[in-house]
């Protein structure tokens, strides 16, 4: 089968990193992993690079100085990815928050011919678990917000769970990508929609993380509201 390789940022992911690394190893499809590390002080990548010698050509370490954002580490990961053989180019969390026996639904979706799928919280009702309902509530809320502005038909805009056909990712520019935080999710979804290309929701159930800390910030939210208007002003004056 074509090969398949799942990207995950990290960042003092000491806690989840082998527990991570070792399910996705041990599942039924083969995925290779991909680690995109952004100098994690904890000992990630020295985590990492302990597997890596038990699970040799499977998981691959890149290590970057300082934290340079979601959207950049990902952008680095795709590089890397369409620099190799992976048809098949995954989005996933390293705190569990994504559960990876969803791994190979999201590749059939693609398998099947969406050139997007995501791993959808919100396409059959609200899937989460161990949230706030504050929490539920602005992470639903900020899709309708996303869908109301960009007038993109995905339930869940903001999904951070996805698989990219590699033809997908090829007919992206990635110096147009702009936004590195929240609303990175979000402008990769509009790009692909913009261009034709069929995304697919895949319905997840999304667990809050139970071990280190989250990431979000007001930062970030601030990013994703200002940034889905200046997506759609953008998208009037140029092509897709």
């Amino acid at each position: 089968m074509p090969r398949s390789l799942v990207i995950i940022p990290t960042y003092n992911e000491i806690e989840n990193i082998e527990k991570m690394l070792e399910t996705v190893m041990n599942l039924e499809r083969t995925f290779d992993v991909l680690i995109v590390d952004d100098g994690s002080p904890d000992g990630t990548a020295d985590c990492v690079r302990k597997l890596m010698a038990k699970y040799d050509g499977r998981i691959h370490l890149e290590e970057r100085t300082g934290k340079l954002g979601l959207g950049t580490a990902y952008i680095h990961g795709f590089k890397w990815a369409l620099a190799r053989d992976y048809e098949y180019i995954f989005e996933m969390d390293c705190d569990f928050s994504h559960n990876p026996e969803d791994l190979p639904r999201l590749e059939a979706a693609c398998i099947e011919g969406a050139g997007v799928a995501v791993g959808s919280r919100y396409v059959t009702g609200v899937n989460v678990v161990n949230w706030p309902m504050s929490r539920v509530l602005l992470s639903y809320f900020a899709s309708v917000y996303v869908r109301f502005i960009t007038g993109m038909p995905i339930q869940d805009a903001t999904a951070g769970f996805k698989c990219y056909r590699r033809s997908t990712l090829e007919a992206i520019d990635f110096s147009k990508i702009q936004f590195v935080g929240y609303a990175f999710q979000i402008e990769m979804k509009f790009t692909a929609w913009r261009k034709g290309i069929e995304v697919v929701e895949v319905p997840v159930i999304f667990t809050d993380r139970t071990e280190g800390e989250s990431k979000m910030s007001s930062g970030i939210i601030k990013e994703a509201i200002f940034g889905v208007i200046k997506l759609k002003l953008r998208s009037l004056f140029t092509k897709a």
